[in-house]
């Protein structure tokens, strides 16, 4: 069984300046000379970590990490006051992935995704299929409406988490419940704490419930910090109600574009975040692609099954 690599540190890093008033953070470790890896976090809003570097072997890969607009280390923050997303789209990070490369001097990298990473990396390699050597996806999310539906307006994951469910609605008026993401965008873009603070960690900790096959409470905590829950929050479902400025059902459509890229699809079978539909989904839509579908696994990267078959992924890529 794989582990993580040991810690390592950046040797560079930086803010960009993409435009629209946007910086993102990324940084650069491993190998300079090694071969290229993006490593693109989920969400969105979820910002990256240090142990999102330790998936590649630090001796053979140049990891690139970054945050994308409006979180993690990226500025401005979408916890800020009066902050705007209104450029903040799949579209414009697809762009902003395409600065970077280029601004870091990579011809071509290896994309590796998850969750909402994986929805950034089909829709970066659909645009972009000449700047890709291989895919890693992992806990496939598309933003069709079946998916949403499913986790965000009570039509499936709240009949697994039935206990975890009314934590959830809490925070929304009766009258409202019609729609919940449509709810929960008032709520989050309102100008009172006392309303978009509660809000905000009720959605991020439904979320952070969800994620493992087993209970975390630790992670559930850090979810709930009330920075961090309302930037995830306010960019999530700013993603949600705009259906990700995409037509339904469109990168799965479109995947035959990408039937040249080795692909690799790790999907746990208990993922109440993303279920295993979606993955299953792609793969019959990219039948070339590797399916990889773990038996005692939820949706978090570190599950241990879905643990072993990304790196296993990755060390293979290496060459």
């Amino acid at each position: 069984m794989r582990t993580l690599y040991p810690e390592i540190e950046p040797f560079d890093s930086g803010l960009l300046d993409v435009g629209d008033g946007q910086s993102i953070y990324w940084e650069t470790s491993g190998n300079p000379d090694g071969k290229p890896v993006v490593f693109l976090h989920g969400g969105p809003g979820a910002g990256s970590g240090p142990a999102h570097r330790r998936l590649f072997d630090p001796s053979r890969y140049l990891i690139v990490v970054l945050d994308q607009r409006g979180c993690g280390r990226s500025l401005p923050h979408a916890s800020e006051p009066g902050f705007d997303l209104a450029t903040n789209t799949t579209w414009h990070l697809v762009a902003d992935l395409e600065l970077l490369r280029e601004h870091l001097g990579v011809t071509r990298w290896q994309v590796f995704g998850g969750s909402w990473g994986s929805t950034l990396a089909l829709a970066y390699a659909e645009t972009h299929p000449d700047r890709v050597t291989e895919l890693v996806l992992r806990g496939i999310f598309t933003l069709r409406r079946s998916e949403l539906a499913w986790f965000y307006e009570g039509a499936g994951a709240h009949e697994v988490l039935p206990d975890l469910w009314p934590g959830f609605l809490a925070p929304v008026p009766v009258g409202e419940r019609g729609s919940l993401i449509q709810a929960y965008h008032r709520l989050l873009n309102d100008p009172d704490p006392a309303v978009h603070g509660p809000a905000a960690v009720a959605w991020a900790t439904w979320e952070a419930s969800a994620i493992t096959l087993l209970p975390r409470p630790e992670l559930v905590a850090a979810f709930a910090d009330p920075t961090y829950a309302l930037a995830f929050a306010r960019i999530e479902n700013h993603y949600f109600v705009n259906e990700g400025w995409m037509e339904e059902g469109q990168l799965i459509a479109n995947a035959a574009v990408l039937r040249q890229i080795p692909t690799v699809i790790v999907q746990g079978r208990y993922d109440l975040c993303t279920p295993a539909v979606t993955a299953w989904d792609l793969h019959e839509a990219l039948p070339e692609a590797e399916f990889r579908l773990i038996p005692d696994a939820g949706h978090a990267f570190d599950e241990p099954g879905i643990l072993d078959a990304l790196i296993e992924a990755t060390d293979r890529f290496a060459v």
